[in-house]
């Protein structure tokens, strides 16, 4: 069973910056990829930013230049540094994991006040 664990949201305001992190129970490695997505209220859950086993990253167009997604195979972590944060951002995060299924985590709320 496959667990990931999140870490990191809070309240911040406009223009700060935080940092997200998913611990998963395991080698990371096995993942075909690993990622972040968010859901704000009302809207359908999005992708933020993820890389796959090939060392590919993708970051969504809203967040690109602001938020950087990384990992720590070490520690069988990734992180997501989020900075300039805007209202918009406001959303629960999420990480994900694909493996022979989709894996989530648990979720993180990330609040950005004006």
């Amino acid at each position: 069973q496959v667990q990931l664990v999140e870490s990191g949201g809070g309240l911040v305001q406009a223009g700060g910056s935080l940092r997200l992190s998913c611990a998963a129970s395991g080698s990371i490695f096995r993942f075909k990829a690993m990622g972040w997505y968010r859901q704000a209220p009302g809207k359908q859950r999005e992708l933020v930013a993820h890389f796959t086993s090939t060392s590919i990253t993708n970051y969504a167009d809203s967040v690109k230049g602001r938020f950087t997604i990384s990992r720590d195979n070490a520690k069988n972590t990734i992180y997501l540094q989020m900075n300039s944060l805007k209202p918009e951002d406001t959303a629960v995060y999420y990480c994900n994991a694909l493996g022979i299924v989709n894996y989530w985590g648990q979720g993180t709320q990330v609040t950005v006040s004006s």
